[in-house]
């Protein structure tokens, strides 16, 4: 019954620990930046077959 409630402990910790680094880095300057660019990489590039069908 120990082990049972410390594997379940780790696993909730662990799920804090990940939404609180996903929350912070999201809601970060950085985060924030990587998003615009990753926006703009989306919009400028166009997929392979997108180019292949136009020649």
């Amino acid at each position: 019954m120990g082990i049972l409630l410390y594997i379940v402990s780790i696993f909730i910790f662990y799920l804090v620990i990940k939404a609180a680094v996903r929350d912070g880095i999201n809601s970060s300057r950085i985060g924030e930046r990587l998003e615009k660019e990753e926006e703009t990489r989306r919009t400028t590039n166009k997929g392979l077959l997108q180019d292949d069908l136009d020649n």
